[in-house]
């Protein structure tokens, strides 16, 4: 792990959603305790159960957070990309500690923001702690959908469910897409809670039904139609 001081404008620190209500001071403030970080693949940023003092945005790769079991099997949560912020949630924990573990899938660069900072520019932010508590409940709303995927679903609904989801709003349904995977097979399978070998098992049976094509991270739906119909 590498780290120096960022030069980084206000006006990208703007576009963030979590930092759009600051004034240029209150950014500054920020800025004075800010990291860039620079990690390698397969590099860690943080240990599940290690003590939390900082948050951080993606600027560049992919961040995977991940939970150990008690056997030491591991369980991925989620795939940070790049702009998005990710730990913010232990910032009112009293002596909290990060919940996950958070590896480096490939070269990744990262903002690092102090928690004591922050928590002083939000006494001066109602704005920002709303869009805070925004932001916030919008990642526990995509867990608990998350858990439903989990709990109540089958394997072969879950991953046609993911495929789905990666389809753009715009696209039209009797039109053939081609997705791309934003990171591995195996990656994908943890997050959806199966075995590489099912994930495998049932990729190639919707192929065998001429739903979808696979080329490497390349996936071709045919029949969005028809796929949503095994969704539903």
């Amino acid at each position: 792990m590498h780290m120096s001081s960022p030069s980084v404008s206000n006006n990208e620190l703007h576009q963030l959603s979590l930092l759009s209500h600051l004034n240029n001071r209150q950014l500054n403030d920020i800025q004075g305790t800010m990291k860039l970080v620079h990690l390698a693949e397969g590099e860690h940023l943080f240990e599940q159960g290690q003590k939390a003092d900082r948050f951080y945005m993606v600027r560049s790769g992919q961040i995977k957070l991940y939970r150990l079991s008690i056997e030491g099997s591991e369980r991925v949560i989620d795939v940070i990309q790049p702009g998005q912020v990710f730990a913010e949630c232990v910032l009112f924990l009293d002596n909290g500690r990060y919940p996950v573990g958070a590896e480096a899938l490939n070269n990744t660069e990262l903002l690092s923001f102090d928690f004591i900072t922050f928590k002083n520019v939000l006494n001066e932010s109602k704005d920002t702690c709303f869009q805070l508590m925004s932001d916030m409940s919008m990642c526990m709303n995509q867990y608990l959908d998350q858990v439903d995927y989990l709990t109540l679903q089958n394997a072969s609904f879950r991953l046609v469910n993911y495929l789905l989801q990666q389809v753009p709003d715009d696209h039209k349904i009797d039109e053939s897409c081609v997705i791309q995977l934003n990171t591995s097979k195996s990656i994908i399978a943890s997050c959806l809670s199966i075995q590489p070998e099912t994930f495998s098992r049932i990729l190639k049976s919707l192929k065998n039904r001429n739903l979808i094509e696979v080329n490497g991270k390349a996936i071709t739906i045919h029949n969005i139609a028809d796929l949503k119909a095994i969704a539903a």
